[in-house]
């Protein structure tokens, strides 16, 4: 099993407060987490990202190996699709989400291969461990969303594929 999740920072505990600014997200994480196998191999491509999914894990009581079946992707979509975003609004967000999110979903595993870098990074879009991912994304799996929204202006999905 594949499980996609964002690598926001509000999901360590780090980050806690009294109010939880993302308690839908997390709740939909811990659920997509759970169905993992006990061993679990994790795509990430920052070190946040990294930081996140092993706490996500660790919460799960799942370890980390490196050759594992069930595999745990890090990465969202873009962080301006609001004047409030992270990175304040650009009207290419939308779109840019919209083809990455049919392309999750499909799975489509060239288009997701084929992202433009250079875009996302100008929409500040984590999507460099999607791309590593892509591969492993046959059209033969099914995908199943448990989260897609953009709280704060900023596009994260939760996503299993089974």
């Amino acid at each position: 099993m594949i499980v996609l999740v964002p690598g926001v920072p509000a999901l360590l505990p780090s980050y806690a407060s009294l109010d939880d600014p993302v308690a839908d997200l997390r709740a939909a994480c811990a659920a997509a987490v759970a169905t993992l196998g006990p061993q679990v191999r994790v795509i990430a491509a920052s070190a946040p990202a990294e930081k996140v999914a092993r706490h996500l894990l660790a919460t799960a009581g799942l370890e980390v190996v490196d050759d594992a079946s069930d595999i745990l992707v890090v990465g969202n979509g873009s962080a301006m699709r609001t004047e409030k975003a992270p990175g304040h609004f650009d009207e290419r967000a939308e779109g840019f989400d919209d083809a990455l999110r049919a392309a999750l979903v499909a799975p489509d595993p060239a288009a997701l291969a084929s992202l433009d870098p250079a875009l996302a990074d100008a929409l500040w879009a984590d999507v460099a461990g999607i791309g590593a991912a892509a591969g492993l994304l046959t059209s033969e799996l099914t995908a199943e969303v448990g989260y897609d929204a953009a709280p704060y202006g900023v596009q994260y999905w939760v996503i299993r594929w089974l």
